[in-house]
């Protein structure tokens, strides 16, 4: 039953996320607030809803840019360098930013008369995140219910798992990794050392999946 919108930026997460749950999804939606690997990004999001024949729709979110203060909104140079769980990778939050579009998305699953929106947030974001985290998630669902006529609600199913878990149900799923976009510099390749290439590598390591990721180094 297509009972469900789902929140797809085209990284691996949310890909997957796609794929495993693609028979329930009516609808992808991206959201493009200017960030450094948006236009990386969001071309196979739009990729992947056409190959499963799911529609997708891109919504400008300008004024995150214009408004809000975080370094991936400022340019390659501006992206830190090193492991995703250091203490300089919180320069990357853009502030409430699963907030906003998750509830937009509510919004939207309430117009189409659906009433579930996926979102793609996983355990190693909780650290640095405050908006992944599953009290937010909870906190959210609960406002989007009781918000809503139809009580759309809020599913993240990979909350508690890692992202070397996602990959390995990537791997079930028979998804090609080298058709998703993960670096936060966003330039022709990933770069390979910014927090989000350095995870990507160490999840598929540890799911067992040779990494063809082109990058820099």
């Amino acid at each position: 039953m297509k009972d469900s919108i789902i929140i797809v930026s085209g990284g691996m997460d949310s890909i997957t996320l796609l794929y495993d749950f693609k028979d329930r999804i009516a609808l992808g939606i991206s959201f493009d607030y200017g960030s450094n690997h948006n236009a990386k990004e969001i071309p196979f999001a739009e990729m992947h809803c056409q190959r499963l024949r799911i529609p997708h729709i891109t919504i400008p979110l300008d004024f995150i840019h214009k408004y809000f203060k975080s370094s991936l909104l400022e340019g390659a140079e501006a992206i830190p360098e090193g492991h995703y769980e250091n203490e300089n990778m919180k320069s990357t939050v853009v502030p409430f930013r699963n907030g906003i579009m998750l509830s937009i998305a509510a919004g939207i699953a309430e117009s189409w008369g659906l009433d579930n929106v996926f979102i793609a947030n996983h355990g190693g974001d909780h650290a640095i995140y405050p908006d992944c985290r599953p009290e937010f998630i909870s906190a959210m669902c609960e406002a989007t219910k009781a918000g809503s006529y139809n009580n759309v609600k809020i599913s993240a199913p990979y909350t508690n798992i890692t992202k070397a878990d996602i990959a390995r149900k990537g791997k079930e799923l028979g998804i090609d990794y080298t058709e998703t976009w993960s670096c936060y510099k966003g330039g022709e390749k990933h770069c390979g050392k910014c927090g989000t290439c350095v995870e990507r590598k160490e999840a598929l390591k540890d799911a067992g999946i040779t990494d063809n990721t082109q990058y820099e180094e």
